[in-house]
């Protein structure tokens, strides 16, 4: 048996720490991976949802991101249960499910990707979680359910609502609010900072630290507004996407040279 599979993200966060990760849409490669982990950060939000990546791709960076010591957890379509549990088998450490409103919904994620006692998945033989070394069937289903992360994501007033129904769900880890969406649904688009959005944060955050989960913040990508909900609590923390920070660093590369005479 091979030394113990760790999660990055989730031992930060086991340690009171901040769990920083990085949207993963554009790239492509599996040198992002390791990239990533060099540039500091603790997991890889792989989006399946809102691009064109494919499940090969998100493989294949999620096998170099456990050589790299950095957690691959991807996010799937809503209710998309045979690619997360593709993911998983093919060295995903964890799941984002989008668009998480009720506790049963909560229920039925966890009994669909953890493996028994607590859930119903199945398990595959090889898995490269463990480095590809033959193991028990009790051992690998121990390691990679200690490993797997699961997070929902609460992006409406009624998930919101939810919210200490769903902290209590055995199996769940995390709940992030996907603040760009909840803000749409709330009526007010784009505007992060309103009470409403402070409110909520307020709720998740209280109701993760009764059930002992983590919460989780989402779309906030504004410095001062970002560090206000992450004082408040949140400690899953995604900071910003591949694309966004190529645009920005050329962004600001460009308009300085520019300047130059």
């Amino acid at each position: 048996m091979p030394e113990t599979l760790r999660n990055a993200a989730r031992k930060r966060l086991e340690a009171g720490e901040l769990a920083l990760g990085i949207g993963i849409r554009q790239a492509r490669t599996v040198d992002i991976a390791p990239m990533m982990k060099a540039a500091g950060y603790d997991w890889l939000f792989l989006d399946l949802e809102h691009n064109s990546m494919d499940l090969d791709t998100a493989v294949q960076i999620s096998v170099a991101a456990l050589s790299a010591g950095i957690a691959p957890i991807a996010r799937v379509p809503s209710g998309e249960f045979w690619l997360a549990t593709r993911l998983l088998d093919g060295g995903a450490l964890g799941i984002v499910m989008p668009h998480v409103e009720t506790a049963e919904e909560a229920k039925e994620i966890a009994l669909r990707l953890r493996y028994p006692p607590q859930g119903h998945r199945s398990i595959a033989g090889g898995l490269p979680h463990l480095g590809y070394h033959p193991a028990s069937l009790a051992e690998t289903c121990a390691a990679i359910d200690r490993a797997t992360f699961l997070v929902v994501m609460l992006e409406s007033p009624r998930g919101i609502a939810n919210a200490e129904a769903i902290a209590a769900v055995p199996g769940i880890d995390s709940l992030l609010i996907g603040t760009a969406d909840l803000s749409i649904e709330l009526g007010i688009p784009g505007e992060l900072g309103d009470e409403r959005i402070v409110a909520a944060y307020k709720h998740v955050i209280e109701v993760c630290r009764a059930h002992g989960k983590h919460a989780g913040l989402g779309g906030v990508y504004d410095d001062v507004l970002a560090r206000r909900y992450v004082e408040m609590g949140t400690r899953l923390v995604l900071t910003g996407s591949d694309s966004s920070f190529l645009l920005g660093g050329a962004s600001a590369r460009a308009n300085l040279v520019r300047g130059w005479r």
